[in-house]
């Protein structure tokens, strides 16, 4: 079997792992705040550090989802919005990672200490040091964006999904008795069976 063959359950299996990481890693811990006080670390979470983790994790199950019944055009656009979102939370995942900080903390040691404005949050942190987690949803980013892209180069050669849900069936002449599951189907097409 090929990956064009296979590339609908490969690239549906990517986006619900990746927005599953997303959804753990957002209740998670991603950064702890060592203070000048020496008091207790303030311990930040992955939705407070990245504010829009937690609803693009969603946005990206979501997407898994309905990429299992998308026409074909919707899944180009399925595919290009899920390399986006890859993108931008990969980016910002990294900026984490990279500089200090500082803003993505500074709302949950506003709200450990009392302390607002900058300058006096910063007299609180000493140091932030990253866990894991940022890590291994950067991780989740890359398993996302292989998916959108394989998404990208597969989709013509899906199979056609969702028939079940379309209501544009072609009129086919019963040359027998009607029963009540096809009686139905003409009824959800709008066609009144008794005629």
């Amino acid at each position: 079997m090929t990956i064009a063959r296979r590339g609908r359950a490969l690239s549906v299996s990517g986006f619900l792992l990746a927005g599953a990481i997303g959804i753990i890693s957002s209740t998670q811990t991603w950064l702890t705040v060592e203070r000048v006080d020496a008091g207790e670390a303030i311990l930040v979470p992955g939705a407070s550090a990245l504010v829009l983790l937690a609803p693009l994790s969603l946005a990206v199950l979501a997407l898994g989802a309905a990429m299992s019944i998308a026409g074909k055009a919707v899944r180009l656009v399925f595919g290009v919005l899920a390399a986006a979102t890859a993108l931008f939370l990969g980016w910002s995942t990294l900026q984490l990672l990279i500089a200090e900080p500082f803003d993505a903390v500074a709302a949950t040691v506003t709200e450990v200490t009392g302390l607002a404005g900058s300058d006096a949050t910063h007299e609180v942190v000493a140091s932030i040091v990253p866990s894991a987690w940022p890590y291994i949803a950067l991780g989740g980013w890359v398993i996302l964006l292989a998916a959108a892209i394989l998404v990208l180069v597969t989709w013509r050669g899906w199979k056609a999904g969702g028939r079940r849900y379309r209501t544009d069936h072609a009129e086919t002449p019963h040359d027998g008795p009607v029963d009540a599951v096809d009686s139905w189907d003409e009824l959800s097409r709008g066609t009144d069976p008794t005629r």
